[in-house]
């Protein structure tokens, strides 16, 4: 994001007025009462602005120190979270309504069909709509649903080590799929996702976060 995050963490950037993560964290289901916040870059910054109550839900922080991924930041939560949680990304636009239907199930995985899959992480799956694996950034695949990083996991996560991706980064849907082989994680079509990775992205997003209520 270059400059625009020299001062402010992702999360806190504006779209409409509002920081992404307040744009997120008022679409969550209302059945979520509790919030766990995986906190790094200025991460004080959340902790001033949201403190430890918002929009009717608890909020937990959790910080992450140390750069070693979205496996590591789950767990450095483990000790807070319940036996099933819904997991997102801190700056992407999720649509409510995907995130109600994730809660339906025991594990599950939300992935977006994309266009040029070669872009993102891909889910493979199987004939019944379960996640057989994550492949990255493939050349050619017939699979094009992209991750959209929106995950419901339970405990058994814990029971399974987490899978390196290199530069002492450890991989939530790469551990994930270690346990397809033992657990069916079905996998759910997102009808809408923003990806924000680029201050052009960014700028995309107040085009569209309108979609998303």
């Amino acid at each position: 994001m270059n400059h625009l995050t020299r001062q402010a963490p992702k999360p806190m950037l504006l779209v409409k007025g509002k920081p992404l993560l307040e744009h997120k964290l008022l679409s969550l289901p209302k059945r979520v009462t509790e919030v766990v916040i995986v906190v790094g870059h200025y991460g004080e910054h959340i902790l001033k602005y949201f403190k430890r109550y918002y929009a009717g839900k608890r909020l937990i922080y959790v910080f992450q120190t140390t750069k070693n991924g979205t496996g590591g930041a789950i767990h450095l939560a483990k000790m807070v979270l319940r036996d099933k949680f819904l997991v997102m990304m801190g700056d992407d636009l999720y649509h409510p309504k995907d995130l109600n239907l994730m809660l339906k199930h025991e594990l599950a995985i939300l992935g977006h069909e994309v266009e040029d899959p070669s872009q993102f992480g891909v889910i493979k799956t199987d004939a019944r709509g379960h996640m057989v694996d994550v492949i990255e950034k493939p050349k050619r695949t017939k699979f094009k649903l992209a991750n959209t990083g929106v995950y419901v996991l339970n405990k058994k996560f814990f029971d399974y080590d987490l899978v390196s991706i290199g530069n002492g980064e450890f991989g939530l849907p790469q551990t994930l799929a270690k346990m397809a082989g033992q657990h069916k994680i079905k996998v759910e079509k997102a009808r809408a996702w923003h990806p924000i990775g680029t201050p052009k992205d960014l700028k995309k997003a107040e085009e569209l976060v309108h979609l998303f209520k």
